[in-house]
């Protein structure tokens, strides 16, 4: 526990790190990866160039030091991170070594404001903080290792089989190379896939949603390439090179985002490749013979750029369930498609007792919370995924 003291003092210090922004997270990157380069392996430097892992910590940092008093609103986050730090197999000691550049960098950036009192109720905080991290990740690691097809840190798979879904994403099927079982998993979870690709200085690990219901035997993730500024080092190498039969390395299943049968209507909604882990969803509700009624949204440039069509149509026709697509930049006469942007009010919604999945790019995720809650939907019904570093709506 944190003294008051301490609460008081490092609050006390939160406009001088709010005034410097995100100066303060890139002297810690800078510094961390002068010192110990190894943690490259681990980061996602992409997210690194593009300042999104720099924004999400600062934003962290400051959330953290505002709810001191407090600490259990920030329990869903912590959830989430979590989760996401077992994929990148995430260790104790990794804390010991931010821990050591996140303090020097408030000495180095704080300087004759950063007094031995402060040191001491920062240090204190981080350790609270960290402990809590490291309590839940063992939790987690424990109870995935311990499952049946289980295991803890890196697996070896092959790639049994890659798919085109659409112009930008493909299918990969990878099966364990001890040919043992594979551990079950939650519809809307992601696998960390950890390799060093011909074109990167550094192993690289992502996470990806995986795109089917669990059958204890293969893994199925489906990869949009990154094309733009900042290319997917990973999601272009996966496209190019990965060839039947290469060997990866496999984190366990996991992520607090995932279909929760509470018995109610359910309402799926995604944009772009925000679709994945819809379909691990759309099998595992017709695999339960699910009861309550189902409605699939999902919005899209184009239909080039449309995965799964298939799949979604065949999977809704068979249980009556209702889908409809949004394309932005085509014309369609179809009764299942609209033109331009998703239009909640185009549809009939369960807004009063209905579930609600949201995933796809955190600008359209916002939109439709809101949207949603504009229409009577109450925010604990809102479950949703944001791709890359954590970060809310």
């Amino acid at each position: 526990m944190l003294s008051s003291q301490d609460i008081k003092i490092v609050q006390s210090t939160l406009p001088l790190i709010e005034q410097a922004g995100t100066q303060v997270t890139d002297h810690f990157y800078h510094r961390m990866f002068t010192h110990n380069p190894e943690l490259k392996d681990i980061f996602n430097l992409s997210n690194q160039h593009s300042g999104k892992q720099k924004v999400a910590l600062f934003e962290a940092i400051i959330a953290y030091a505002k709810n001191l008093n407090n600490v259990s609103v920030l329990k869903h986050a912590v959830e989430r991170i979590a989760n996401k730090h077992t994929s990148f197999h995430i260790k104790p000691d990794n804390y010991v070594v931010v821990g050591h550049h996140l303090i020097e960098t408030m000495r180095e950036l704080l300087t004759v404001h950063f007094t031995q009192a402060v040191e001491e109720a920062w240090k204190a905080a981080y350790g609270v903080l960290a402990n809590l991290f490291i309590h839940r990740e063992e939790e987690l690691y424990s109870q995935r290792e311990s499952m049946t097809g289980g295991w803890r840190g890196k697996r070896a798979f092959s790639l049994l089989a890659k798919t085109t879904e659409s112009s930008l994403v493909t299918s990969f099927i990878f099966e364990p190379v001890d040919q043992q079982p594979v551990m079950h998993y939650q519809s809307g979870q992601y696998i960390g896939i950890e390799l060093k690709p011909t074109t990167s200085d550094f192993n690289e690990i992502r996470q990806y949603s995986l795109s089917t219901a669990p059958n204890g035997k293969t893994y199925r993730i489906s990869v949009k390439r990154e094309t733009g500024e900042h290319k997917g080092i990973m999601s272009n190498y996966l496209h190019d090179h990965l060839k039947l039969g290469d060997i990866v390395d496999l984190h366990a299943p996991a992520g607090d985002f995932y279909w929760q049968d509470r018995q109610k209507p359910v309402v799926l909604i995604s944009a772009g490749v925000g679709a994945t882990p819809m379909q691990a969803m759309l099998d595992s509700l017709a695999e339960s013979q699910y009861e309550f009624p189902v409605t699939y949204l999902h919005a899209c440039e184009n239909k080039a750029l449309h995965s799964f069509t298939k799949h979604t149509e065949k999977r809704c026709k068979e249980h009556g369930w209702q889908y409809f697509t949004w394309y932005n930049q085509e014309v369609s006469h179809d009764e299942h498609t609209f033109e331009g942007f998703i239009n909640f009010n185009q549809v009939e919604l369960p807004a009063v007792d209905g579930d609600f999945y949201l995933c796809g790019p955190v600008g359209f995720m916002k939109y439709a919370k809101e949207s949603l809650i504009t229409l009577g939907v109450e925010p604990t019904r809102i479950h949703y995924e944001v791709f890359g570093p954590h970060s809310t709506l």
